[in-house]
């Protein structure tokens, strides 16, 4: 038998889709595909919804497709893994071994923050966000920190369409009223973020330049958070940890 008899064809026409998207080549129809796989349209329907309803595909108008969030996530995480997870995963185990308290480390994908690698805690009452997890960047204090990446121009821009009212508070309610807290926590060089019994406190991780590249934190539950002595005890280990990953961070 030759190797194509051991194929699953429908697998590899689905591998092939994804791989037709590049640089140049952001959002393609079910006619591009059937054109450049050499098939019909009819053949691909199937191997495209399937696509679709696993978040390998994504629909951006009638007939025209971007690749999906998967796609992101799961190639992210694995070149990520040989870089800036490799670095800070053993800092990450140690702040989590020093405080109890679940630590998390994530990136910005548009105005979501994209949850890289995590160091659970073995506690019960512990906050653990599963990889892969995609938030709002305003709703949570990782992806504050991380929109501290963008200028005023840049942030007004991409959120000049976003209802953020649609958002339940404590989370900023207005434009100008998000704006205001990302000042703030870039002051003072951490960002809180307290939601369903549960506190978050986040620190950026910075390259060579001072440009942030990530964020990490610590997320535990409010019965813990709340004691002062132990949240100020643990944001201060969570900034030195921050300094140190950031101070190894690949250029």
């Amino acid at each position: 038998m030759s190797k194509a008899d051991y194929q699953v064809q429908s697998l590899a026409k689905g591998l092939e889709i994804i791989e037709l998207f590049d640089a140049e080549h952001r959002i393609l129809s079910t006619n591009d595909f059937a054109e450049r796989l050499g098939v019909s349209q009819s053949s691909i329907y199937r191997i495209v919804q399937t696509l679709l309803d696993k978040n390998y595909l994504r629909k951006v108008a009638r007939n025209a497709y971007t690749l999906g969030p998967q796609v992101v996530s799961r190639g992210f995480s694995f070149l990520a893994g040989q870089g800036l997870v490799d670095i800070a995963a053993p800092h990450l185990k140690k702040l989590r071994d020093d405080t109890s308290i679940s630590c998390h480390l994530a990136i910005r994908d548009g105005l979501e923050t994209l949850y890289v690698y995590r160091a659970q805690a073995s506690q019960r009452l512990s906050v653990n966000i599963p990889l892969g997890t995609r938030l709002p960047c305003h709703t949570n204090a990782m992806g504050r920190i991380l929109l501290q990446q963008l200028s005023d121009i840049e942030l007004s821009a991409v959120y000049q369409s976003i209802h953020l009212d649609m958002y339940p508070k404590p989370h900023p309610q207005t434009f100008p009223e998000l704006k205001h807290l990302l000042a703030k926590e870039k002051k003072q060089g951490f960002a809180l973020n307290r939601s369903d019994n549960a506190t978050a406190i986040a620190a950026p991780i910075t390259d060579y330049l001072g440009n942030i590249i990530a964020a990490i934190n610590i997320s535990g539950a409010e019965q813990i958070m709340d004691k002062r002595h132990q949240f100020e005890a643990a944001k201060e280990s969570l900034l030195n940890t921050a300094k140190t990953i950031s101070y190894e961070a690949p250029a």
